[in-house]
């Protein structure tokens, strides 16, 4: 039997509010207050016996209180990402200078695709996990030489050494569940979502999206193109658990890339679920055929969170994204006939926008008029085809890691010829205000208030978020990268 190390998995403190856990597909402060659940920490995490999971902005925990843990662990497994890896190095530090023996690695897109670089940005981390690291996690917590675990890289008499890859995850059903993590070091209640009821709970059926969006970060990285699913009995099974685990709960997400790219699939869940008497919602391409969504419908799906991305099909065959918007349309009109809720989302600044295509976008969203929206601002991530594409036609405004300002909010990455950053920018605060003060949509939100008194206090705390998202957006500077101030700003708590 190995040893194993007393392991610590940590999303680490960060900007307030920042929503940039091993969950979050793409890292930044929201709108309204939003955390995903650290579901890819919690998978290792079930691996190791004896780990803990801290996930350090939804429990709004500093430096001051999270860097101190570091003397009772002897592996520190830290989630990471292109926004907010120069703090989290810096945090890395701050643990080393707590216990100079800890050994630290760092997860996450951002290392596995630039871990070179990685490692020299962070000379207190010691590997970094190249590939999908469930296996790597646990190999290492049982006391495996670095030099035998596939995977990854690591330093090595003061030189980075590289291991041969780790061969593909196929057996998902062998890895234990994320909820057992999830019930002893997670506070469920800290976790939100605008669109989704609350309490919720967020986990995945499977891995890997088969589309080939040209901005989309997981499938491009860690994920891969290939749709890889736990069978319905584990996804039946675990769901069964988690019932009994969290009965406040009122809503599970599925956060897979595209649950219903396997429509038989998809219904047979639905079933179970509905079995189980959850409600539950998911991500979906609008391209699901109707009798699917009838299925979904009437075994308790609530909503699915739609990518319509864009109302201009040139942008959309532009980014791969492989949809039509005559069939968006039609998806839209058979979610409302069924009464299936839609938190549509939308970007802004993909290749071939101008400002004439952005109206577009928005005439759409008003046509389609799904219950929420978000619209994000294009956001070149390395190891997606937009990075590339960014790079080599001179887009790029900023450096990669100033895709946040110092607090956090997602800025303004790209730059084109006759549509700027500035402009860019401030055209996101002109789509939520054209869609939402609408009257129709006004008095449709209105009504949602005026019938459950939840949804009325839910509904005002997020308003005076949104507003002052808002306010905040309408006077910062479309590029202020975070990155800039990194050399002047310690790493600092939510609670800073």
């Amino acid at each position: 039997m190995p040893e194993w190390k007393k392991t610590l998995f940590l999303s680490p403190p960060s900007y307030e509010g920042f929503d940039g856990g091993a969950g979050a597909r793409y890292q930044a402060r929201r709108e309204v207050k939003s955390y995903w659940f650290p579901t890819w920490l919690a998978q290792p995490a079930a691996m190791v016996p004896g780990s803990k999971l801290v996930d350090a902005p939804p429990d709004d925990l500093t430096v001051e209180q999270v860097a101190p843990m570091a003397r009772d662990y002897e592996l520190v497994v830290m989630h990471t990402s292109t926004p907010s890896f120069q703090n989290d190095a810096m945090f890395a530090a701050r643990m080393k200078e707590e216990n100079p023996k800890l050994q630290i690695g760092m997860v996450g897109a951002h290392v596995g695709v630039l871990p070179m670089q990685s490692l020299n940005g962070a000379p207190a981390v010691d590997w970094v996990a190249v590939s999908e690291f469930e296996h790597t996690c646990t190999e290492i917590a049982a006391g495996k030489p670095l030099s035998q675990v596939a995977g990854i890289a690591y330093r090595e008499n003061g030189r980075v050494q590289f291991t041969p890859p780790r061969p593909t995850l196929e057996d998902f059903d062998s890895l234990p569940f994320v909820v057992d993590v999830y019930k002893r070091d997670l506070t469920i209640e800290h976790y939100y979502n605008g669109y989704l009821k609350h309490p919720y709970v967020s986990l995945y059926t499977g891995r890997g999206c088969r589309s080939k969006c040209t901005f989309c970060l997981w499938p491009q990285t860690i994920g891969g193109h290939r749709y890889r699913t736990r069978s319905v009995d584990s996804v039946d099974a675990e769901m069964t658990l988690a019932k009994r685990y969290f009965p406040q709960v009122k809503e599970y997400f599925f956060d897979d890339d595209t649950l219903t790219d396997n429509p038989p699939r998809t219904e047979l869940i639905a079933q179970r679920m509905s079995r189980l008497g959850l409600t539950w919602s998911c991500n979906a391409k609008p391209i699901v055929p109707r009798r699917t969504l009838e299925i979904m419908k009437d075994n308790g799906l609530r909503l699915l969170l739609v990518g319509y991305e864009s109302g201009n099909q040139e942008i959309l065959n532009n980014m791969k994204k492989g949809t039509r918007l005559d069939i968006a349309r039609r998806f839209a009109k058979d979610c409302k006939e069924l009464g299936i809720l839609v938190h549509g989302t939308f970007i802004l600044g993909m290749p071939g926008e101008t400002p004439e295509t952005i109206r577009k976008t928005l005439e759409f969203a008003c046509e389609v008029d799904p219950e929420t929206v978000q619209c994000s601002l294009a956001a070149p991530y390395p190891g997606t085809e937009l990075y590339r594409q960014a790079t080599e036609n001179g887009w790029l405004q900023i450096q990669t890691e100033g895709l946040v300002d110092k607090n956090g909010v997602q800025i303004a990455a790209l730059n084109y010829p006759n549509l700027t950053s500035t402009m860019l920018f401030h055209s996101v605060e002109e789509f939520y205000k054209k869609f939402y003060f609408r009257p129709r949509k006004m008095f449709a939100l209105a009504g949602g208030m005026l019938r459950d008194g939840e949804v009325m206090r839910r509904r005002l705390r997020e308003g005076v978020e949104f507003f002052r998202f808002l306010y905040g957006h309408e006077n910062a500077e479309a590029c202020a990268p975070a990155a800039q101030l990194a050399s002047q700003t310690p790493a600092s708590g939510a609670g800073d």
